[in-house]
């Protein structure tokens, strides 16, 4: 009820006055508030605590909008995150939180930039990563198709403006995954590989590279999600199951990737090659495709070539100028029925898998209790792996679950 409003009084009546009205002249009584103090406001409360990693990244790109949008020197902002109070923006920079060593975003850029380079062809064009300051450079082979086509010659674009002819060291269609060398130059920054191995969903990352032709950008984002496994290539680029379907540069040869990270951080066509790194600044990811609506262009689902098996490809064409990749025997095609699976249709003889006793009709359900829900996770998966290593096979026959261990061959 509000203060100003009368109060009933027993049999009275309504009397803003109470039982008795004021004598002349002796307003105020004792029983009567006076109104003209405001009433003292409650203690405030305790202090809530500041931004997680996730709230800062999302503020700085905010504040980095309205900076670029509107050239303001100096900014307010009222967050969701705290009370509703206008601040005077001059907190610095947001940093991660996932390492002992917290790096600003801009730390992060800073370091990094420097060996991510941008490859330009005649036909087309992309990114790449720094591995030697003599002039050795990571990429997707699909970009190297694109740039070489038509007979001509790359050249590479460094972060400082200078630029430089290349040629192809190695190309591994299979794994879509290329190793370029930047001509006549000496001095530069490779980049720090990381552990892909280490990375959790959630995790915050960084794609920089060459998007649309815009050398040294940079996005934010985080790992939605681990071991995706795509298709890519060819004349039509299939997504994971009910998915947008995927765009990257160049048709190519087909390759099916296993095991890559997913990412919500803005990456288009341009950005292949390019870098995904961690927040100590370390490379855990090449990024390769994304998976786009019809015309919309990118939905904001970006994917990356694990790290570690990007070095386990690159240290082979470097040294040898191609790639030995497992070889299990087996034709798969995606299970029909209410468990998902890789149906098997064909076993090859004498092969790893006809040795640990797999048959035509199993179903494959998970590769070393990974879960397989078609046929391209049984590729995936098993070019995950080096000849030599023993893998356990967990499929379904006649009804029963059975687990069988298969030694991998080298794939001829």
């Amino acid at each position: 009820m509000n203060a100003n409003e009368p109060r009933e009084q027993g049999a009275g009546g309504w009397s803003q006055f109470g039982d008795t009205p004021p004598s002349a002249g002796g307003f105020p009584r004792r029983d009567t508030m006076i109104m003209g103090q405001p009433v003292p406001p409650p203690p405030p409360p305790p202090k809530k605590p500041g931004f997680t990693a996730g709230r800062k990244a999302i503020a700085g790109l905010a504040l980095a909008a309205v900076a670029v949008g509107g050239g303001i020197v100096g900014a307010t902002v009222a967050t969701a995150f705290q009370d509703p109070v206008v601040t005077t923006v001059s907190a610095p920079s947001p940093t991660f939180s996932q390492t002992s060593n917290s790096l600003s975003v801009a730390q992060v850029a800073e370091k990094v930039q420097p060996s991510v380079v941008m490859i330009q062809g005649s036909t087309g064009e992309g990114s790449g990563v720094v591995l030697t300051a003599d002039g050795l450079i990571l990429t997707n082979n699909h970009v190297v198709e694109g740039a070489g086509q038509g007979g001509g010659r790359m050249s590479v674009k460094f972060s400082d403006g200078r630029t430089a002819a290349a040629t192809v060291v190695g190309t591994d269609p299979a794994t879509d995954l290329a190793v370029i060398r930047a001509e006549d130059v000496s001095g530069l920054s490779p980049a720090t590989l990381g552990d892909s191995g280490k990375l959790k969903v959630g995790d915050s990352v960084l794609a920089l590279g060459s998007p649309l032709g815009l050398d040294g950008s940079v996005t934010l984002g985080i790992v939605s999600a681990l071991d995706r496994t795509l298709t890519v290539g060819g004349e039509q680029e299939q997504a994971p199951p009910g998915w947008p379907q995927q765009q990257r540069g160049g048709g190519g040869a087909v390759s099916t990737i296993g095991g890559a990270i997913q990412t919500d951080a803005a990456i288009n066509p341009g950005n292949s090659g390019g870098a995904l790194v961690n927040a100590a600044g370390e490379v855990v990811g090449i990024n390769t495709a994304i998976a786009t609506a019809g015309s919309n262009g990118s939905i904001g689902l970006g994917f990356a070539i694990p790290i570690n098996t990007a070095k386990h490809v690159s240290d082979q064409l470097i040294s040898t100028g191609k790639v030995t990749h497992a070889f299990l025997g087996v034709s798969v095609t995606d299970a029909t029925g209410d468990v998902p699976g890789a149906l098997v249709r064909q076993i090859t003889a004498g092969s790893p898998a006809e040795k640990a006793g797999l048959q035509s009709a199993d179903l494959i359900t998970k590769i070393d209790g990974k879960a397989v829900d078609g046929g391209d996770d049984v590729v995936g998966q098993i070019r995950g792996f080096k000849p030599g290593q023993q893998v356990q096979i967990t499929y379904m026959r006649d009804g029963a679950e059975k687990t069988v261990t298969a030694t991998l061959a080298e794939m001829q």
